[in-house]
């Protein structure tokens, strides 16, 4: 997973600000870009351009006769590569000629060359599409996109498939949260809440398969870590002994989405002074009693609190030096009916909850697999199970022992960038009040 070597720059082709330092002084370049900043001095202009790569320094002299446009219209700059220590990678561009590629610009909404996008939440969502374009913010989505590239790379390495499941559903059955219903050819119809039943099934296909795709929870969260649309990263293999499996190949993921980090998001890294967690060659595990236990909370609890999730990702830290910890066993009451339980104490589940540096970031376990069993749950739920018949045909007709999980992105990224609300790493949220932009 190496990030690609830069291209030669050819006579009259594009150079990427990025590969303008590896030009030679006195060769003729053309770079396309934003104004990304403008300096006016008395004799002299410097033009900060921006493209996807980077920044480059452009210098107008008053005789150049040129003008310069407004911040953000989008030019094509042609001029002599020329070194100077002090311009971005050593090297800028002179004698330059401007062609603007759209009308000048209107003033944006935010200040985008400044080195920090000082805003009011509210106002960074409100013209999403213009504030991406800071640099410190794009870093944030530069971070996500390398983590799906690791994600990605590691399943196909160990013999994965990628499918891609409906979203549009004809029922609301898998986990009992609030779902959206859409009117589908004058029809009831909902949007999936999640591609469990379908992943599962298609483990009878491929054995081994993945998706990343949008799930939609209509849930009246109004929290910092809840979205109506969220990006999931789901996983589900077959033949597997119990959970642990599961959490083993979720270990190898976690390790391959820091790798994809660091190898393809090092720039966005170190603009933002990121942290990169270090993924343990075996991600500590505590039983869900033991955590209620140790974080003081009562033993009939059936889940965890935020603020017990953050207690245990200190103990983790502080016992372990690990910023992951699974906890497993939570109770079936708690797990949806697909869950298989604990096979000496029928009261706890072999499913787990992984909490990364204090925050729930997964949910994953091993599921049941015998068709009489499914029977058996969802009656005991007081549900038909023909209700389910096209789920239930799978395992009529054989379904290995298998189990997966699933990463919120959003969530992984806003832990990782420090962003305190899941919107702030989120292209273009959605949630309760927010269905623009």
């Amino acid at each position: 997973m190496r990030p690609p070597t830069p291209p030669v720059a050819l006579p009259g082709s594009r150079t990427l600000a990025a590969d303008l330092s590896s030009v030679p002084p006195g060769t003729s370049v053309t770079l396309d870009g934003w104004v990304h900043r403008r300096r006016e001095l008395a004799t002299v202009t410097f033009l900060v351009l921006r493209d996807r790569s980077g920044l480059a320094q452009v210098v107008v002299r008053a005789g150049d006769e040129q003008d310069v446009p407004p911040e953000e219209t989008v030019v094509e700059v042609t001029g002599v590569a020329t070194a100077n220590a002090q311009a971005p990678g050593g090297i800028e561009v002179t004698s330059p000629t401007l062609v603007l590629l759209t009308d000048p610009a209107a003033t944006p909404p935010v200040e985008l060359w400044r080195p920090a996008l000082d805003v009011a939440l509210p106002t960074l969502l409100d013209h999403a599409a213009v504030a991406w374009r800071h640099p410190a913010q794009r870093a944030r989505w530069e971070v996500a996109a390398a983590s799906l590239r690791g994600f990605r790379e590691v399943l196909d390495a160990q013999g994965f498939t990628e499918v891609h499941s409906p979203k549009i559903v004809a029922s609301a059955t898998e986990s009992g949260a609030d779902v959206f219903a859409v009117d589908y050819f004058g029809g009831p119809a909902f949007l999936a809440q999640s591609p469990q039943l379908y992943k599962q099934q298609l483990v009878g296909v491929f054995e081994r398969v993945y998706e990343v795709g949008p799930v939609f929870r209509a849930e009246p969260h109004d929290t910092v870590r809840h979205l109506a649309e969220y990006v999931s990263l789901d996983v589900e293999l077959g033949f597997v002994h119990d959970h642990h499996d599961v959490l083993r190949v979720l270990r190898d993921v976690l390790a391959g989405m820091v790798a994809g980090v660091h190898e393809l998001a090092a720039g966005a890294v170190a603009a933002r002074g990121l942290e990169v967690p270090v993924v343990p060659d075996e991600i500590p595990v505590i039983h869900f009693a033991e955590a209620l236990a140790l974080v003081g909370a009562p033993s009939d609890e059936t889940d965890l609190a935020p603020e017990h999730e953050r207690a245990l990702g200190r103990w983790a830290l502080a016992e372990h030096g690990s910023d992951f910890l699974a906890v497993e066993g939570y109770p079936m009451a708690k797990r949806p009916f697909y869950t298989h339980p604990q096979p000496d104490d029928a009261r706890w589940s072999n499913s787990f909850d992984l909490l990364f540096r204090g925050l729930e970031l997964v949910t994953g376990g091993q599921r049941l697999h015998r068709h009489a069993d499914y029977v058996a749950a969802i009656t005991a739920r007081g549900e038909d199970p023909a209700a389910y018949a096209t789920y239930l045909e799978a395992f009529e007709h054989g379904m290995p022992p298998h189990g997966g999980f699933a990463i919120g992105l959003e969530r992984w990224t806003a832990r990782l960038t420090g962003a305190t609300n899941v919107r702030e790493v989120t292209l273009f949220p959605r949630d309760l009040h927010r269905l623009v932009p």
